[in-house]
């Protein structure tokens, strides 16, 4: 189940109703609202939003109006849970109102971020009152909007915890501890995959990924016995390696994924054709 999702006492989720925009759509107890707009491709703004995660509402792009016994209220829709009966707006003149102003406060806060300035264009907002002047130094090239996702995905999701938030207030950012390569970085990417703005960076030179963003941090990469190729941070391969049941053999397991694939395919031929030396 995702987070917040609720079981009957059979095990099976509840099914209810919930209605958006005045459609009703059928979702499981306790889903999340955003996610059943990803699902029914319903139009909400978000960028915090990650389903591996627990939801905590920090962009607060996806504010909806929730009605309840005639009254309205806002709130985040990436952790309003869905329940029999719940309505939802996601357009009212309030909430493009408080997205617009969002939007140029993002504008402001990740000038250099081209998916910032897409999404605000899709909702309208081209330019931004507030002013920030540019960080010649940012690692993360003044894409970065202070949600969290890396850090939560390199702490919850990896167990790393090689990148937090520096400093506090304006002067906030996220990187490594002192700003020094940190040896409890995998290398594994999932500050790059879940980083909604292209903000963090990392690239494999040689037989090193180097992670960029991050204080240069540099990680060496496993190479494969077959092809040649380096294609995983060496660390984190081995680990992974080291908890396969069966384990693989030797000279299996130092291949690439698709040299092993090969490998393993044309054993397998070789056993079902009894190994009677046709090797075609």
């Amino acid at each position: 189940m995702t987070p917040g999702e609720v079981s009957s006492t059979d095990g099976q989720k509840k099914q209810v109703e919930v209605r958006i925009n005045g459609k009703k759509y059928p979702a499981d107890e306790g889903e999340i609202i955003l996610g059943i707009a990803v699902r029914e491709k319903i139009a909400i703004p978000h960028l915090c939003y990650e389903p591996s995660l627990v939801p905590y509402g920090a962009c607060r792009l996806c504010m909806v109006e929730v009605v309840k016994r005639g009254k309205r209220e806002l709130t985040t829709s990436c952790t309003l849970q869905a329940a029999e009966g719940l309505e939802v707006v996601t357009d009212t003149p309030e909430i493009v109102k408080h997205r617009s102003i969002l939007f140029e406060l993002y504008l402001a806060e990740a000038p250099k971020s081209d998916v910032i300035k897409a999404m605000a264009a899709r909702y309208g907002v081209t330019k931004t009152r507030f002013l920030k002047k540019l960080d010649t130094t940012d690692s993360l090239g003044n894409k970065c909007i202070l949600c969290g996702l890396c850090v939560r995905a390199c702490n919850e999701i990896m167990g790393a915890g090689a990148i937090g938030f520096v400093n506090r207030g304006p002067y906030t950012v996220v990187n490594t501890p002192y700003f020094e390569p940190t040896k409890d970085c995998y290398g594994c990417g999932a500050c790059v995959k879940v980083c909604p703005t292209n903000a963090v960076e990392m690239e494999d030179a040689g037989g090193m990924r180097i992670m960029k963003s991050w204080s240069e941090t540099k990680v060496p990469l496993l190479r494969c016995d077959c092809c040649g190729k380096y294609y995983a941070p060496k660390g984190l391969a081995i680990s992974i390696l080291a908890r396969i049941t069966p384990s693989l053999k030797e000279e299996t397991a130092a291949l690439c994924p698709e040299c092993r694939g090969k490998r393993i395919a044309r054993e397998e031929i070789l056993a079902g054709s009894g190994g009677a030396g046709n090797h075609g």
